[in-house]
């Protein structure tokens, strides 16, 4: 069976923008688009008046309005509909894992112009099994390219890089096959991101603090050429950008992301006692990231 690019569909500004990005996705994947809406029955809720529209009409005439539109804009992509009942949170996790991957609209903003993360986002993101991809409200075609040569906002234009965040002690195959795969399709050069911790001595400024760094400047970044070594060969048309730098994973990643087409970042499938967890850099970038950030859940 065929994957789909799914996206949740409520009617809001974010979930169309949301839909219009995963339209795009769909296209550059060749892949069926399906708008999946989720009615959640609120017990006690009272009938409608005659003539009037209830909330289960309403749920069935957005999603047939936004893929007539959507046919429109983009031909080229299949378009379906689908509606769930249930609880969103359960059932949006559970259409991510039979999807090629799942997007999800935010209000934004959040931090420096980021992600509003509300509960239902969260707890998706949290459990699916596949790639999440989250798009903020507002965001147009053209914020993925570069401008024109006037400087101004174009979708005719060269994508922006695609920049993911790599763990160079556990670097995952998952994580950098769905990185390196957007960046091929958009034709995009892919900027690998590593954030190593200062160097202990720099507080107390020894004397040997300054030779310490460059040594440990030199380290890293040899183990992220490394790292990257055998995707380079597998992958010899990506123009791949290395950045190696000093600073937490979460500051660094979100400030390489200020001009990307897409920010990717991982999550372990783990389980706590108290659920399932996103991580401390995944949610940094979430709330700070003006780009699309795409959730890749790996071992």
């Amino acid at each position: 069976m065929t994957r789909t690019i799914t996206v949740g569909l409520d009617g809001s500004p974010e979930s169309r923008a949301a839909a219009e990005w995963a339209a795009r996705e769909a296209s550059l994947r060749s892949l069926p688009l399906k708008l999946l809406h989720v009615f959640e029955r609120v017990p006690g809720a009272r009938e409608a008046l005659p003539g009037s529209e209830t909330d289960e009409d309403w749920t069935e005439r957005i999603p047939r309005e936004s893929a007539e539109g959507l046919r429109l804009r983009h031909p080229g992509v299949e378009v379906i509909t689908d509606r769930v009942t249930g609880k969103p949170a359960e059932a949006l996790a559970e259409a991510a894992d039979a999807a090629e991957l799942l997007v999800l609209g935010s209000r934004g903003f959040g931090g420096v112009g980021g992600f509003v993360m509300g509960s239902v986002s969260l707890a998706v993101i949290a459990h699916a099994a596949r790639p999440v991809v989250l798009v903020r409200a507002g965001e147009q075609a053209a914020d993925e390219h570069r401008t024109d040569p006037a400087g101004v906002p174009s979708a005719a234009t060269a994508f922006r890089p695609v920049v993911v965040g790599l763990d160079t002690d556990h670097p995952d195959e998952t994580l950098l096959e769905f990185a390196f795969d957007a960046a091929v399709r958009r034709d995009a050069s892919l900027r690998v991101v590593h954030g190593w911790p200062e160097p202990p001595t720099s507080f107390y400024r020894f004397s040997g603090d300054a030779e310490l760094y460059d040594s440990l400047e030199r380290r890293q970044a040899t183990v992220l050429t490394e790292a990257l070594r055998p995707w380079r060969q597998k992958y010899p048309n990506v123009e791949v950008i290395e950045a190696s730098r000093c600073g937490s994973a979460a500051e660094v990643l979100v400030n390489a992301s200020s001009d990307a087409s897409l920010a990717v970042v991982g999550r372990r499938i783990r389980t706590r006692p108290l659920g399932a967890h996103i991580g401390h850099v995944t949610h940094a970038v979430l709330h700070h990231v003006v780009a699309p950030v795409a959730v890749v859940a790996h071992d």
